[in-house]
């Protein structure tokens, strides 16, 4: 029967069929796997016949042996029967039993030198996917990054493109395992992911594995690990292939994206040139280096420029990292840089260039082995020198050094050597100039603040300030204690708005203008009302936009020995506390007026009987005010510290110090300061009091008076003068004021002499002609007497002239 003929019948049987129709050619080439095989006889009849051909056409061996071939090929461009016209390879369309024709490629060679023929036929599709799957697997064997390795269900080593210089130097055999090759630790690591890709079947895409080989395990090898599980035609497992490449380029591309962005971020968050110093050498070590060095010049520590030549000699070290590294004798934190010769590879320094230098290099260029083994550290093979050079300034110079088994340094590390460095530069550039600002404004403020203590006959004072941020933020926070005539004393503390130097200079001028004024012997209320007109003049002269920022607090009080009062006013500012001797403590009740910005509004004035003994605190709401808690309950923390701190027995610096440490943070957000001020008395026997009556004959009566007193003070020598400058005052009493009127004298280490009245009438000093009978009163008291001057009162005027007491009481 001829083969066409059955296979018409069988489409026939097909076509009619009305249950399973079996599969197709199309249903079962998913499951072909091997080539099929048939051999032919010099005739081009089938004489042998496999499954696998069967499989594919569909035909039995009985239904196809000695038949020509001619009947299972469809358009033979070639005569079949004669083997020997026969191609060697091509492509076919081949008959199936269903009907139907397969493409098909095929291959032939004869059999053992007999005119038999060997025919191998696959669908064209299978062949085409083996032949591009085969050329894929070339051209990954062929890359030297890419190890190909297939492993077996028990991860044994099948086949691999592995060659010496691939994975560790050395070629990888069929059999061999991971731990033949790597460290024990990694060779697990490493199967546990290939076993878990066997048994899920879930691939894994390019994980980072860090690697040492077994002959080397001081270095560690980066890879990217690529593995699937492989199947047979049934879908079982048989094994794992595995591609790893070598990701040693990416992983040092990601280390110094890591090293530049921790260097933005760690780098330059500090205003102090050795703080900024120390975090870039340890962002450096042993992220870079195994070691790391900044040097800088002597002046950049003080925050000046460095000369425009720098070298060996003109620098420090400011930091090391890492700090407990063993470091050679002659690198120490602070101390000086040895001057080096000239080398050619220092010119590219001075150019703005990193430099490396092989440790021969250093040998060479130094000449004297044993100060290299002084400066170089132990086991070190290289270092990388680059200048720190920012705004047309070289700052100094940072330095990296790798020891032991380190790789030296590449021209790409160079390159971010040199990143690294600039950004480094523009931040110690960045503290090196806030620290010349600094140090100017910490200049400017110890200059414009008072002495810390003083000593009066009123009241001994001990003022404390603390900057903001530790010391890195000066602000317009101050105090003041100003002695006054009649042995009074004026105390003041005050806080201007914004920090450094227009603060400091703000501050300047409302002090110098306070002290203006406490001359002038005006009322604290009156004193607040002039230096809010002040602060809005001063607001008004400021350039465009900063005007807003001028302002600030002020608390002025006066204490009066001889009364024991204290009178006070406040533009906003947080009231005093004070301390009686007794121990107790209490924030005086003030009513704060408005803060200096706002002018033309009054403040109130208030007074208290002060014990002597008393201390009063004065302070700034930065003692107060913390992160962690408000203004009230600040100032409760602060009345419970006076009444611990504030004894008869310790000096008042010493405890406006322990207060300052324990009331305010480490690093405060404001600055703070602190007036403390011990009350002193004059006793009554050394002050007199004699109403004056309004009768020109009372100035004689004054005169005796004076004698009378004085005698009894002993005071003989100040008798004279005494005498007529109390005639020239109570005349001018009687004559231009009103009752009622009073002369007071006190004495201390001055004779104070005091004549008061009821009349708001300002005595002016004139210079008379010859020929005037009056107006040499004033003048006379002026001549006599050390100092004279007049304040008023809500009710008259007082005016009092001074005498030095010489001899001792």
């Amino acid at each position: 029967m001829d083969i066409r003929n059955v296979t018409n019948a069988c489409s026939a049987e097909a076509q009619g069929a009305t249950g399973d129709t079996g599969s197709g050619p199309s249903d079962r080439l998913h499951t072909f796997d091997c080539p099929a095989a048939a051999v032919l006889d010099s005739r081009g009849a089938v004489v042998r016949w496999t499954g696998t051909a069967e499989d594919l056409t569909g035909f039995r061996a009985e239904e196809v042996c000695g038949r020509p071939v001619q009947e299972l090929v469809a358009g033979l461009p070639h005569d079949p029967r004669d083997t020997r016209t026969m191609p060697s390879s091509g492509r076919v369309r081949l008959r199936h039993r269903c009907g139907e024709t397969l493409d098909v490629t095929f291959r032939t060679t004869t059999v053992g030198g007999s005119a038999e023929v060997l025919v191998l036929a696959a669908p064209t599709h299978h062949v085409a996917d083996h032949e591009q799957g085969s050329a894929l697997l070339r051209a990954l064997s062929a890359q030297n990054r890419i190890t190909i390795a297939v492993h077996d269900t028990d991860l044994t080593t099948v086949q691999t493109n592995a060659t010496p210089g691939t994975l560790d130097g050395r070629p990888v055999q069929p059999g061999a395992r991971l731990s033949d090759v790597l460290c024990a630790g990694d060779a697990e690591n490493l199967e546990a992911v290939l076993r878990q890709v066997l048994e899920t079947g879930t691939p894994v895409i390019r994980s980072s594995q860090q690697v040492s080989w077994r002959h080397d395990q001081a270095r560690q090898h980066a890879l990217s690990l690529s593995a699937f599980r492989l199947e047979d035609a049934r879908g079982r497992p048989t094994g794992v292939a595995a591609l790893y490449l070598d990701n040693a380029e990416q992983m040092r591309a990601r280390r110094h994206l890591d090293l530049a962005r921790e260097v933005a971020e760690r780098v330059g968050g500090s205003l102090d040139v050795v703080r900024t110093a120390k975090d870039l050498a340890d962002v450096l070590a042993p992220a870079f280096g195994d070691l790391a060095t900044v040097d800088l010049a002597h002046s950049v520590f003080d925050g000046d420029e460095p000369t425009k030549q720098l070298g060996g000699g003109d620098m420090a070290n400011a930091a090391l990292g890492p700090t407990n590294a063993v470091w050679p004798a002659g690198i120490k934190r602070g101390e000086s840089i040895p001057a080096l010769p000239d080398h050619p590879l220092l010119h590219s320094f001075r150019h703005g260039e990193p430099v490396v230098f092989g440790l021969a290099d250093l040998i060479a260029m130094v000449g004297d082995p044993q100060l290299v083994a002084h400066l170089v550290p132990k086991d070190a093979h290289s270092v990388m020198v680059a200048p720190l050079h920012a705004r047309g300034l070289t700052l100094g110079a940072i330095s990296a050094w790798r020891c032991g088994r380190s790789d030296t340094f590449t021209e790409d590390e160079a390159d971010l050597m040199k990143q690294i460095a600039s950004r480094g530069a523009l931040a110690i550039d960045n503290a090196r100039r806030y620290t010349r600002e600094h140090r100017a404004a910490v200049a400017l403020q110890q200059r414009l603040l008072p002495p810390a203590a003083t000593d009066t006959p009123a009241a001994e004072t001990a003022g404390v300030y603390l900057p903001a941020g530790g010391g890195a933020d000066i602000s317009g926070d101050w105090y003041d204690a100003i002695a006054l005539p009649s042995l009074r004393v004026a105390l003041v503390v005050g806080d201007v708005v914004g920090h450094g130097m227009p603060a400091s200079a703000t501050m300047g001028r409302l002090r110098a203008a306070i002290q203006t004024l406490a001359d002038l012997e005006l009322e604290p209320d009156e004193v607040l009302t002039r230096i809010a007109d002040l602060v809005q003049r001063l607001a008004a002269e400021a350039p465009h936009g900063d005007g807003d920022i001028i302002g600030g607090t002020c608390l002025y009080a006066v204490y009066d020995p001889v009364t024991r009062r204290c009178t006070m006013a406040s533009a906003g500012h947080p009231p005093p506390v004070l301390v009686r001797p007794d121990g107790t403590v209490e924030a005086v009740e003030i009513s704060p007026g408005p803060p200096l910005t706002l002018s033309g509004m009054p403040y109130e004035t208030t007074v208290i009987d002060v014990e002597p003994g008393s201390v009063l605190a004065l302070y700034t709401d930065g003692l107060v005010e913390r992160s962690d808690r408000d203004r009230g309950e600040g100032l409760r923390h602060l009345t419970q510290a006076l009444a611990a701190s504030c004894r008869a027995d310790r000096a008042l610096d010493e405890t406006g110090s322990a207060l300052l440490a324990d009331l305010t943070d480490h690093a405060p957000r404001d600055d703070a300061a602190l007036l403390l001020a011990r009350t002193r008395t004059i006793p009554a026997a050394d002050t007199a009091h004699w109403p004056i009556p309004a009768d020109p004959a009372a100035v004689s009566q004054a005169r005796q008076w004076i004698t009378h007193q004085l005698t009894r003070w002993g005071l003989d020598d100040l008798l004279f003068t005494t005498q007529l400058i109390v005639s020239e005052l109570v005349t001018n009493a009687i004559r231009y004021g009103r009752a009622p009127m009073n002369l007071r004298l006190i004495r201390h280490h001055l004779l104070v002499c005091e004549v008061t009245d009821s009349s708001s009438t300002q005595p002016r000093l004139r210079r008379t002609r010859t020929t005037e009978e009056g107006g040499r009163g004033l003048f006379l008291v002026a001549r006599l007497g050390g100092r004279w001057g007049c304040r008023h009162a809500q009710n008259g005027k007082t005016i009092w002239s001074e005498q030095a007491i010489h001899d001792s009481l």
